[in-house]
């Protein structure tokens, strides 16, 4: 186990306000945050373990679907606002949103435009499954996005596979320049994570090395949602 993924506890998780990690009986969603550096692969971690467990199973949350809506800026002065830092995630929504579907309500998560970069008026309709993954470069860097989480995991590659995957996801799926985005990378991108993202990874109960490519963590991470789900699926498939 130890050479495929790195298991950690640390006086912040010692500490948290949220119940430990569920057994079956809670009658509650688990939520999960799995967070990383830009292109570590942690969206690939992610989907992964849906599959695995099951998208009836598991509600999926992007961090960066909660970017706030700027709408007094222009297009040009928007794309000039740091998107790395965290006080350009509605985070306080994201929360409020959790402990909405901790109480097993569902909640209509914002959609974003990253070409345009703004908060279109569509939603998106998250029901409370028994398993909510949080994903993104910062949910482990906010106390109080953490302190929701009942399992934390950062996912860690190598600056410059992150910077390859970066290039290629911001170039074809988002619409931008190859100079726009070296740009990004290092005034924002890169100083961001050495100030918020690496730090955090102190506050995880997993790391996963090697990116979204670690079959082995995933596998496990995989199964310990399993052993809580075989006590706990039951009651939410009669509720």
């Amino acid at each position: 186990m130890a050479e495929t993924f790195e298991s950690r506890v640390d006086e912040d998780t010692l500490a948290r306000e949220q119940a430990e990690w569920p057994t079956g009986g809670e009658d509650r969603p688990v939520i999960i945050g799995i967070a990383g550096g830009s292109g570590s692969g942690k969206t690939t971690i992610a989907e992964s373990v849906v599959t695995a467990v099951g998208v009836d199973t598991v509600s999926l949350i992007q961090h960066d679907a909660y970017y706030r809506d700027l709408p007094h800026l222009s297009f040009e002065e928007r794309s000039k606002v740091n998107y790395d830092h965290p006080d350009s995630l509605e985070t306080e929504l994201l929360i409020d949103h959790i402990h909405q579907l901790r109480a097993g309500k569902e909640i209509h998560r914002p959609v974003y435009d990253f070409t345009d970069h703004r908060r279109t008026t569509n939603t998106v309709l998250v029901r409370p499954e028994p398993v909510v993954v949080i994903e993104g470069i910062l949910v482990l860097s906010e106390r109080d996005l953490r302190n929701v989480m009942d399992l934390r995991i950062y996912v860690d590659a190598d600056a410059d596979l992150r910077l390859m995957r970066r290039l290629q996801r911001d170039i074809v799926e988002r619409e931008r320049t190859l100079d726009s985005v070296i740009a990004q990378y290092t005034e924002t991108v890169r100083p961001m994570h050495l100030q918020f993202v690496e730090p955090s990874k102190r506050y995880a109960d997993i790391i996963v090395p090697n990116g979204g490519y670690n079959l082995g963590a995933v596998g496990t991470i995989t199964s310990m949602i399993r052993d809580v789900l075989s006590g706990a699926r039951k009651r939410y498939t009669e509720a």
